[in-house]
């Protein structure tokens, strides 16, 4: 026999006619007979129960309401037929609930079973709707009163069911029951003599539960307007997942703790019979949600993180606890004839203290109870007093997976101290699976955010903040854009671009900015620079690790560099002037990265995306010498002097140049060699050097009266000095040379850029268009120098070889790259 399938509906899926469709759709799918429990349209409850509140509304406009709402549903989902006839039954409910306003009116109070009779004419007005819905759209649908099979009795913990009566009172209904769809009320349900009462809030879920396992279902659906259970608040933690599987026992914890999806009383009907209990999303119901049964694989070490929010911590101690037996059972006694419930408790093994959380809104009166209890041991100053602190809550992590599995714990605390988290106080069950701290509700989301990463996110995971999006940064976004991906499956390298500014404004993302389309969302969705905001959003507490890439060519941002070392963010930079800055301040960048623990990362400041600082590293750290390093540093003067063979003036030429985007825009900063200066004082630290840029001998090919003014004026005037720079390459030609502008450096310091004449079979004189080439000669490569020659400019190749550095770094922090 095909067993049931229940659905269960709730108020916002319900809400109106395009969900009353979406749940028709839902009920045609599947085989078997299928259970649709719901719930009142959304609003409907808190409407009905308005009017029972002794200063509430007049009851005529409520009532009004509540017709329109219910008409409107009516006369669009329905034929007029239909319609009319649906109206009949509800034009009816509302002349009961007149006539019992009435009669609270006259007895001037409103008894429990007149409250739950009014209030849950929401659920039938929405069984009635759906079930008449289906009939037209030609299936066997009819709907059931729960509370003519339903019986439960108050209980301390909750609503009890009377399941023998009401297992019977169901297999009378069953008889007449509909082949294809029993719609049914939920949230309502009868005494043993036959009054009205109801399961509380949350009960139509926990109606649903205790249809599924009275009809011995298949399985319990409850769509929601979620597309399940999440392993954190996706509000507060971007990062959260989609939970595909749940045990019981992992489910119920999560629910206690605050998940918001589920009521912790809904699952237990299903329990004991292993009924599974799904949440779905009616507004995507091809997404197959979460699936919450007896036992899973526990595949995670932990499933979700939650909090449960307003808490208080309520601690007592004193050397007068020790060892007294019955301290523990008069604390919790007196709780509990007070009525007070305990979320959490806390106990040193020395027994000196004890604490226990409460709800903050019975904090004082907790306080109160307890100073009662032991006012003896008070004044007798056995017990030092008995603290309250509000603004608290409660996190936990759970999952099955944490049983028998060593460190745990540590990495909890490790991620909360990481995220500067304090924490009061601390629990964990026998079984394994909840780990609870006590914590500042201010800290609340900070830890959220921090320990859910520490679970789930890659170890690898680096945020990343580019800094100047110019030609250089945007195409190193533009080359990242398709390579995440893969990056992310082969290497386990989670790169995640969090932010991109320039000087005047950034765009900021907390889960990552798209890069296949980040330029118009960086000029619309941009706000007002503002760096120390931003290195702080990138350098976010619950995220492993922080990365600023620097691509412009700014001094201001080359300044903090030693700072943002200092607090652990890494550096990678195309940006010459921190390293090339006052030696102290380079050496204090090096001190403040090895106190923070991070990378700096420059590779592309001297050569674009060739290996030359990488070379002087690996020469250094394998014990060779460098006695000197020379080479074409400028990718930008290779190209001006592999053209320039007297055909064309070498002021078209530059010009030509800067328009094809080889120079800087204004080509004197190439022209007067400090760029290259930069380089080889990079090249000179790198070798162990203490060098300064002011004692590089540098050759400026800019004319002295063209060093000053507008980049047209200097564009125009450098045409007069045509028959200068053109006679030393005639002269450079006789002797059967070619000019190249050179930088060398030695072991001893002396360093110098200038414009060489170098013979045919030099190295450098048979260089491409942009190549950059750097010889080194050392104790091993002495007569045969070791020789890197490839393309020196461009934003591509530059960009190409921050890529490179920012691989090297996820390499560095356990990427397999």
């Amino acid at each position: 026999m095909t067993r049931w399938t229940v659905h269960k509906f709730g108020g916002t899926s319900l809400a109106g006619p395009a969900e009353f469709h979406r749940a028709a759709e839902i009920l045609h799918t599947g085989d078997g007979p299928r259970a649709a429990v719901v719930s009142a349209s959304a609003g409907v409850t808190d409407r009905l129960l308005s009017l029972l509140r002794p200063a509430g509304p007049e009851p005529g406009p409520v009532l009004e309401g509540l017709w329109a709402h219910h008409e409107a549903l009516a006369r669009e989902l329905l034929s007029e037929e239909g319609a009319e006839g649906y109206l009949e039954a509800i034009a009816t409910d509302q002349e009961t609930i007149r006539s019992v306003l009435d009669a609270l009116h006259l007895l001037g109070s409103t008894p429990a079973e007149a409250e739950a009779l009014v209030s849950g004419f929401g659920e039938s007005w929405s069984a009635r709707l759906l079930a008449r819905l289906l009939r037209e759209q030609g299936y066997d649908a009819d709907w059931l009163d729960a509370r003519t099979v339903l019986t439960v009795a108050p209980g301390a913990l909750g609503p009890i069911v009377d399941w023998e009566r009401s297992t019977d009172r169901l297999d009378r209904a069953l008889k007449r029951a509909p082949k294809d769809v029993m719609v049914v009320t939920g949230f309502v349900a009868s005494r043993a003599d036959g009054a009205p009462t109801t399961l509380g809030r949350n009960g139509s879920d926990f109606s649903a539960s205790i249809m599924g396992a009275l009809l011995d279902a298949e399985q319990v659906v409850i769509w929601t307007d979620v597309d399940g259970v999440r392993s954190a608040d996706p509000s507060r933690v971007n990062e959260s997942r989609l939970i595909s599987e749940l045990s019981y026992d992992e489910a119920m914890e999560l629910a206690y703790f605050g998940a918001r999806v589920l009521h912790p009383g809904t699952m237990a009907p299903l329990v004991e019979r292993q009924i599974p209990l799904v949440i779905r999303n009616s507004r995507t119901p091809e997404l197959e949600g979460t699936r919450i049964v007896g036992e899973t694989r526990p595949a995670d070490l932990v499933k979700g993180v939650t909090v449960i929010e307003g808490m208080a911590l309520v601690s007592l101690q004193g050397a007068g606890m020790i060892g007294v037996p019955g301290t523990a059972d008069r604390l919790f006694g007196a709780l509990r004839e007070a009525d007070i419930s305990v979320v959490l408790i806390s106990q040193g093994s020395s027994e000196h203290s004890i604490c226990f959380a409460v709800r903050e809104e019975e904090a004082e009166r907790a306080g109160v109870v307890v100073r009662r209890a032991f006012s003896l041991e008070l004044s007798e100053h056995q017990i030092e007093g008995v603290e309250v602190e509000s603004g608290c809550c409660i996190l936990a992590v759970v999952g099955d997976g944490m049983k028998n599995r060593p460190g745990v714990a540590a990495t909890l605390f490790t991620a909360l101290a990481h995220g500067s988290v304090n924490v009061r106080a601390i629990a964990q069950g026998a079984s394994e699976r909840n780990i609870s701290a006590v914590i500042a509700s201010k800290d609340a989301t900070r830890a959220l955010r921090a320990v859910h990463s520490s679970f789930y996110l890659s170890t690898r995971t680096i945020s990343i903040g580019l800094i100047g999006p110019g030609s250089v940064g945007g195409a190193l976004l533009d080359q990242m854009a398709p390579e995440l991906e893969r990056l992310a499956r082969e290497t386990h390298a989670t790169l995640r671009v969090r932010g991109i500014t320039n000087s005047r404004h950034m765009l900021l993302s907390d889960g990552g900015v798209p890069l296949h389309d980040w330029r118009p969302e960086f000029e619309v969705d941009g706000e007002a620079a503002d760096l120390d905001r931003f290195v702080d959003h990138v350098d976010a507490d619950y995220l492993p690790h922080a990365v600023v890439i620097d691509c412009s060519a700014s001094d201001v941002p080359s300044a903090r560099y030693a700072e943002w070392l200092e607090r652990g963010v890494h550096v990678i930079t195309a940006n010459k002037r921190a390293s090339t800055g006052p030696y102290e301040y380079w050496r204090a960048m090096r001190e403040s990265a090895k106190a923070g623990g991070a990378r700096y990362l420059y590779e592309t400041t001297a050569g674009a995306g060739l290996p030359i600082l990488t070379t002087i590293r690996d020469l250094r750290e394998t014990g060779d010498r460098i006695a000197s390093i020379e080479g074409v540093l400028s990718g930008t003067l290779a190209y001006l002097f592999n053209v320039f063979d007297g055909t064309v003036p070498f002021s078209r030429i530059v010009r030509e140049a800067r328009e094809m985007g080889y120079t800087e825009p204004d080509p004197r900063d190439d022209l007067s060699g400090m760029d290259v200066a930069r380089k080889v004082v990079i090249l000179g630290r790198e070798m162990g050097l203490e060098l300064e840029l002011d004692e590089v001998e540098v050759e400026s090919l800019v004319p002295g009266e063209l060093a000053e003014g507008s980049i047209d004026d200097f564009l125009e005037g450098l045409a007069t000095f045509d028959g200068a720079i053109e006679a030393r390459r005639v002269e450079s030609k006789e002797r059967g040379e070619v000019l190249r502008y050179v930088g060398r450096l030695d072991a001893e310091g002396r360093a110098s850029v200038r414009l060489e004449s170098l013979a045919l079979d030099h190295p450098f004189a048979s260089i491409a268009l942009t190549d950059n080439i750097v010889q080194f000669r050392t104790m091993r490569y002495s007569e045969n120098p070791l020789i890197v020659r490839g393309p020196g400019a461009g934003p591509d190749v530059t960009a190409a070889g921050v890529f490179a550095d920012l691989l090297r770094l996820s390499g560095y922090l356990g990427a397999h790259v």
